[in-house]
């Protein structure tokens, strides 16, 4: 018996399509890492900064979602770009926030990092797509 072509291991299986993207994975981290640090804001920003600033995180990694499910490029292209423009919100944001005091320098230069390279990833795939 000739041995068929090497199999994909298990945990690919079960992953989404998205789940195997490096910006949906980038935007994913990001996301939860905005989470992490706006339960720390002030009580009185919990509906502005607070909710804007993570529905703008979620939104990027939930569009890669959603994108990915679509039947054509150019959907999947039309989802990244709300995805990217939800991004530049958030590096908006977490400047707002870091220079009115709410973000320290260093968890300011992390999530900035982070959604610099959220971003890149997402621009990636978007330019890919497009080929």
């Amino acid at each position: 018996m000739v041995p068929g072509p090497p199999r994909a291991p298990r945990i690919l299986e079960r992953m989404s399509r998205y789940e195997r993207l490096h910006a949906w994975r980038e935007c994913h981290e990001l996301a939860l890492a905005v989470y992490r640090v706006t339960k720390r804001f002030p009580d009185d920003e919990r509906y502005g900064l607070t909710s804007q600033t993570r529905r703008a995180a979620f939104s990027a990694a939930a569009n890669i979602v959603e994108g990915s499910a679509r039947r054509s490029r150019k959907e999947f292209r039309r989802f990244l770009d709300i995805s990217l423009s939800s991004l530049s919100e958030v590096g908006y944001a977490l400047r707002f926030a870091h220079e009115a005091g709410l973000l320290p320098d260093e968890e300011w230069c992390a999530l900035n990092d982070g959604q610099a390279r959220a971003r890149f990833l997402t621009w990636q795939l978007y330019q890919a797509l497009g080929r």
